[in-house]
């Protein structure tokens, strides 16, 4: 599996509250006024598809979906967002910022699920073999992250969310574990401080792309 070079596809990765989707608006609106085609987008999600699949992830009780089936559905709706949004972006020399990727499904069905790494990866090289150029580690402390994310959404939660605190650790620890070992495609950016500082900070850290 290899990235693509004619567009850059840059994704966004955390825990819950960390500020990746607010991010994501800030970093297209940089990037765009320096005279860029950028494409944002989510996962799951992206494509009508995925969108569907989307659905029936994020919504009922914590333990609605067993980590296995998790990880299929979300590499089904992967493929379908890849095939039809992602690599015609990049084909056309897009840059595509997406909320969540890959590592996501290795952090949640993998490092906090219990499924191995290499069974991930199996389905990611069989639906959407395509990995990022730059992936962003948004990190904070997993209490505020939590707290942030009730009052964006109004004390109503996902099911991801509705995970008790042993979980979201394990989720922080695996997200780190990934980052420090590949150094070249991750970086750590410290999400808290005010959302321009956090967008100056992502921007830096992608100076080496930058054209």
């Amino acid at each position: 599996m290899s990235a693509i070079r004619t567009g850059k596809f840059i994704t966004l990765e955390g825990g819950e509250g960390v500020g990746k989707s607010t991010q994501l608006k800030a970093l297209a609106e940089a990037l765009r006024a320096r005279g860029l085609s950028v494409v944002t987008t989510r996962e799951p999600g992206g494509t009508a598809g995925a969108e569907a699949i989307r659905a029936l992830l994020m919504t009922g009780e914590a333990d609605k979906w067993s980590a296995r089936a998790e990880a299929l559905l979300f590499a089904a709706a992967r493929a379908d967002h890849v095939e039809k949004l992602i690599r015609p972006a990049l084909a056309r020399g897009d840059w595509v910022l997406c909320d969540r990727y890959i590592d996501s499904t290795r952090a949640y069905q993998g490092g906090a699920g219990g499924m191995s790494d290499a069974e991930i990866l199996v389905l990611h090289g069989l639906g959407a073999a395509l990995m990022p150029n730059r992936t962003f580690l948004m990190e904070m402390p997993i209490h505020v992250g939590r707290a942030r994310a009730e009052e964006r959404d109004g004390g109503k939660v996902d099911r991801f969310s509705k995970q008790g605190w042993e979980y979201h650790s394990k989720l922080d620890m695996a997200f780190i574990r990934f980052a420090n070992a590949e150094p070249e495609r991750f970086r750590r950016i410290d999400a808290s401080g005010t959302p321009d500082e956090v967008t100056a900070r992502l921007l830096t850290a992608l100076d080496d792309l930058l054209p």
